[in-house]
């Protein structure tokens, strides 16, 4: 899918588990691929993962891909970014408090007690 490949070229810290992601199911498959992208964005919102790409650029480029309103990549974000973002009582749950608008928007459409 075009969303995982842009993801990768734009945040080159994502290649080496979109690698390993490819290299394990044979292709490329995006909702199992972004269980990976939520829990390295995740370590890095917590600042354990000096390594992974910045949080930041990850929400970023997300909202940006959000924003275009195209059907397989809003799928794509909100049940398998959206979705699996920490519940309240977990660690790193407040990176929904920086999500763009446009996500926000849709974090609170399907999970509106957080």
């Amino acid at each position: 899918m075009q969303l995982v490949s842009d993801l990768v070229t734009r945040i080159p810290e994502f290649r080496g588990a979109y690698e390993t992601h490819v290299f394990h199911q044979g292709g490329v498959l995006p909702h199992v691929f972004f269980w990976d992208v939520v829990q390295d964005t995740v370590r890095s919102f917590l600042g354990e993962a000096p390594g992974a790409a910045d949080w930041r650029r990850t929400l970023d480029f997300l909202e940006e891909q959000s924003a275009r309103g195209v059907i397989g990549i809003d799928e794509v974000i909100v049940t398998s970014f959206l979705g699996d973002l920490p519940s309240p009582h977990e660690p790193g749950h407040a990176i929904v408090e920086q999500l763009g608008p446009v996500m926000a928007a849709k974090f609170v459409r399907i999970r509106p007690l957080g």
